[in-house]
């Protein structure tokens, strides 16, 4: 149940439900009269208390930079709708190009490209069977990242 409101027109119209929202840093609600509320609300520690055990852990843990920089390339190539549908398709059987391209609506070209992406990340293989390429996922992981991600999405 979405109420939408405007006080003049240099306003940005946001859409409110009756229930608290959260933008961070703000909190907007509606009062019981309709009327918008906004609050600060900052995501820091109102008392600096660091757990110095818990940082020198953390730390001594990190990931080095270049894996944080190739996790990031990865998720960056699955934000793309396209892409996840291609790695739900491959995740229920092999396919040639022409066959995502018919099952997504679009044509060879496009899927050869958003293909080449998914190969140059390892999210995706081919091989050859005569004058077809045959994609399929590169390994189990690339479902397991899919599931997950898919899972947490139906939890929301």
């Amino acid at each position: 149940m979405f109420s939408h409101k405007k006080y003049n027109d240099n306003d940005i119209e946001i859409p409110f439900r009756s229930e608290i929202i959260e933008f961070k840093p703000w909190i907007i609600s509606l009062t019981s009269e309709g009327c918008a509320m906004v609050n600060n609300c900052f995501d820091n520690c109102e008392e600096v208390n660091t757990n110095y055990d818990n940082v020198s852990k953390v730390k001594n843990s990190m990931l080095d930079e270049e894996e944080i920089i190739m996790l990031s390339e990865v998720f960056k190539t699955l934000g793309d709708p396209t892409r996840l549908k291609i790695i739900f398709t491959l995740s229920k059987c092999d396919m040639c190009v022409c066959d995502i391209a018919e099952i997504l609506n679009m044509t060879q070209s496009a899927i050869s490209h958003q293909l080449r992406i998914l190969r140059n990340q390892r999210l995706v293989k081919f091989r050859k069977e005569g004058k077809s390429a045959i994609y399929s996922l590169d390994d189990e992981h690339i479902l397991q990242l899919f599931r997950q991600g898919l899972e947490h999405v139906r939890h929301i």
